[in-house]
């Protein structure tokens, strides 16, 4: 049986990029797991890349066919945004390894959904962690880069990660093991090796 490793880490901590880092090593064979959200798709986003974007329309259809794994809501100055992992067919445990991002609450709620089945070691935590201040750095430079740079969306996201990933849900969670991304290269290497 595959494994569906759940990478997950605060805002700007390099998540998006070790992710398709890892699903561009043909040695790895990892195949993506593409969670949907209800948000705005933002520049430079792809439709089934980074995720489904649905309304909330779309998200009752599915809640309604039984399709949702997990579910969570962020509540923005731009109303409530969706973020969810649907059982659609992408993920096919004895076809290999899967790779998503995810949260520590989408972990956890996916970890759970499994274990009903049964199957609870298929889920595989991957923290991604970089210190404070320079995920704060990186943060900015990145909305600076938005054709309308959202700069209180980006505070109130730093600022819930904070609270999202406390030590003490972290360690609730399980999450024993963390990769440090402050070097992009040295952190991909040790997941890789992780992974192996």
């Amino acid at each position: 049986m595959g494994k569906l490793y759940c990478l997950m880490g605060k805002s700007a901590g390099g998540k998006d990029t070790v992710f398709r880092r890892l699903l561009d090593d043909q040695t790895l064979g990892l195949k993506e797991l593409v969670p949907y959200t209800t948000r705005p798709i933002r520049q430079g986003e792809q439709e089934g890349r980074e995720y489904h974007f649905t309304d909330i329309n779309g998200l009752e259809a599915l809640k309604a066919q039984g399709k949702v794994i997990e579910s969570r809501v962020y509540h923005t100055i731009h109303g409530d945004w969706y973020y969810f992992t649907v059982d659609d067919g992408q993920l096919d445990p004895d076809a290999g390894d899967y790779l998503m991002i995810g949260t520590l609450e989408a972990y956890t709620q996916i970890k759970a959904y499994f274990a009903k089945k049964g199957a609870a070691d298929l889920v595989v935590p991957i923290y991604i962690e970089v210190e404070d201040g320079l995920r704060l750095e990186r943060a900015l430079a990145r909305e600076r880069q938005q054709q309308e740079p959202k700069y209180r969306e980006m505070c109130r996201r730093f600022l819930a990660d904070c609270e999202d990933f406390s030590e003490e849900k972290l360690a609730l969670a399980g999450i024993a093991k963390r990769f440090d991304n402050t070097e992009l290269e040295q952190c991909l290497a040790e997941v890789k090796a992780f992974i192996r």
